[in-house]
């Protein structure tokens, strides 16, 4: 399924859902960020997605990141809120979604980087190589916030 992400644009679609979202922000021991290039876009993002039923959020934000990236992570806080609902993503099957993602802060626990059907590249980036990857504005202001290490989470 196509995806494609409108950000401030007075002539995208209205919003027919909202979902519960996750983003994960892990670095290595080098301080290198965990990124996947999406499958269904091309971009690059942290690993993330939606919370299934039954679910702790803090348990999607690990299968999300064990699914998409094959790494384990262990969650150890929240980065931000995000929440804009200047921000939809839409979908080819005719949902237009409005932004809810929380984005966790996640500690590395094992595992090597593995695509997945919804990955085609998985690795980790040192943060002066982001400004050469595409990466949507709304995923760079997470991993900026991931990077600036607030005693507060980002809301907004």
């Amino acid at each position: 399924m196509a995806r494609f992400e409108h950000l401030n644009n007075p002539n995208a679609p209205k919003p027919n859902s909202i979902v519960v979202a996750v983003t994960v922000f892990v670095k290595d021991d080098r301080g290198r960020v965990l990124l996947i290039q999406r499958t269904d876009n091309g971009l690059w993002a942290l690993p993330g997605g939606a919370q299934d039923l039954g679910e702790y959020i803090a348990e999607t934000a690990v299968r999300e990141t064990r699914e998409e990236a094959g790494v384990e992570i262990e969650v150890t806080g929240v980065v931000g809120i995000y929440t804009n609902p200047n921000h939809l993503v839409e979908y080819s099957d005719g949902e237009v979604r409005q932004q809810f993602s929380i984005c966790f802060r996640g500690r590395y626990v094992r595992g090597e980087p593995t695509t997945s059907d919804e990955s085609s590249a998985v690795r980790w980036v040192a943060q002066c190589e982001l400004d050469a990857l595409q990466i949507h504005p709304s995923m760079r202001l997470r991993i900026q916030h991931g990077y600036e290490r607030q005693i507060k989470p980002y809301i907004g």
